[in-house]
């Protein structure tokens, strides 16, 4: 009976450890199992270019090694580079994370390259008052291009779109007509997947769709109650990417020019060339990852030359004149316009004007400089001019003539604070006279 009783309290103590057990792996393992779904958000704000390529390749990969939900890319761009395009398409089409785009807020678009980036996605949305479209391609002059590159990217769009089950039509009616359409058309049509006013809107109609990634595993999205988690671009890249602004390019070369050339003109402590040389830097930075047109670009030099021409060759600023009215046109010209794209007025006028007027000021100045008589020049320069003697030290004296502190010898001791009179000049020294009592009255009475 003994034995049989501590058994049974062997038995209940086993039990109850058993129990404890379990419920503290159940209160381990319930956080885990009930964890909130991440879905990592990112903005898009402006032109396409390498730094924003660079950006979301990197959001895909940080979305895949956190194991998100989703990858939402949150757009508005006129457009941009085709190579940037075509690295973030690639990035999207092999992602193993869904890749949600929403064109958004209102009143935002997705042109052109832009365009091509929501087809990639494998959900595309756009807010109310929204338009996707435009993506035909353009040359470097902003016009048409042949048939054979048209063809090509109208192939590459409607790959895009058979891929993720859009209306390959409109697709390819983007690439060769042109075609753009606001979001109620774009839904109605089936280019994009659903419409939604916000963030909370688009997660919560997200919620329970089916996605299939790369590798064919299809995903149920959780998004209804999912916490968002901002991936922003690091300061280097706010940086870049607000450098690639049409403004600012236009601003920096026409400012950094005029800093060379004022350099050049008069030459001095070299801070108008350093300012010159890091303004320009920034300016062709800021073209090299913008479309450009080539007829800009020249318009452009041909106004940046006449600049050049004004400062070393200053008349009645017909140069400048004409440098301004170039500018203007460079302006007008510099950026492809099918990207939406371009010089804002606030910057087309007054900068021009600026420049123009700086141009002429940096031509008088060095006029005058050049025509100002050097304290080191011709011998004739400082003879029959006044000074006095600032110092005397074994026989040679020191005296200040025209400003400028001179070595100097006479053919009598010489004091200090003594009037001298230039008779000739040795190289770098001087022959000089005292000026008597009778000279300094003569000098005073006339």
């Amino acid at each position: 009976m003994v034995v049989m009783n501590a058994v049974a309290a062997a038995v209940r103590r086993t039990t109850a450890v058993a129990v404890l057990l379990g419920g503290l792996l159940a209160l381990l393992a319930g956080p885990a199992g009930a964890q909130t779904p991440q879905v990592l958000v990112t903005e898009v704000r402006g032109a396409i270019t390498p730094v924003v390529a660079e950006h979301l390749v990197d959001a895909v990969a940080e979305a895949e090694r956190r194991d998100h939900q989703a990858l939402l890319v949150e757009l508005d761009t006129p457009g941009g580079l085709e190579s940037s395009m075509r690295e973030i398409v690639q990035a999207f089409l092999g992602a193993d994370v869904p890749v949600i785009v929403h064109v958004a807020p209102p009143g935002a678009q997705a042109a052109s390259a832009g365009a091509v980036i929501t087809f990639a996605a494998h959900v595309a949305a756009m807010a109310p008052g929204t338009n996707i479209g435009a993506a035909t391609p353009v040359d470097l002059q902003g016009g048409e291009v042949g048939d054979k590159i048209v063809n090509n990217a109208a192939a590459y769009v409607e790959t895009i779109a058979e891929e993720r089950g859009r209306d390959v039509d409109f697709a390819v009616d983007t690439v060769r007509e042109g075609r753009s359409a606001p979001a109620s058309e774009a839904i109605e049509v089936g280019a994009v997947d659903l419409l939604a006013d916000d963030r909370a809107d688009l997660l919560r109609a997200l919620d329970g769709r089916r996605v299939e990634l790369a590798d064919d595993e299809v995903v149920t999205l959780r998004t209804a109650d999912a916490a968002t988690t901002p991936f922003e671009m690091s300061a280097v890249r706010r940086l870049l990417q607000a450098l690639a602004d049409p403004n600012l390019a236009y601003l920096f070369i026409s400012l950094g020019t005029l800093g060379l050339i004022y350099e050049v003109a008069s030459p001095g402590a070299g801070l108008g060339g350093i300012l010159g040389g890091i303004l320009l830097v920034l300016g062709f930075f800021s073209l090299s990852v913008l479309p450009v047109d080539v007829v800009g670009l020249l318009l452009l030099a041909l106004a940046l030359g006449l600049f050049i021409a004004e400062a070393f060759a200053p008349g009645i600023g017909v140069f400048a004149a004409g440098g301004v009215v170039s500018l203007v046109l460079a302006g007008l010209f510099l950026f492809q316009r099918s990207t939406g794209l371009g010089v804002d007025l606030t910057f087309l006028l007054p900068v021009p004007v600026i420049a123009g007027g700086l141009a002429v000021a940096i031509g008088r100045f060095a006029w005058r400089a050049q025509r100002r008589p050097p304290i080191g020049g011709p011998a004739g320069t400082v003879v029959g001019q006044r000074g006095e003697v600032r110092g005397v030290d074994d026989g040679t004296a020191e005296v200040l003539v025209d400003g400028a502190l001179w070595r100097a010898r006479a053919q009598e001791p010489l004091r200090v604070g003594q009037q001298v009179r230039v008779v000739a000049r040795d190289g770098l020294t001087l022959v000089v006279e005292p000026v008597g009592a009778d000279d300094a009255s003569l000098e005073a009475g006339a």
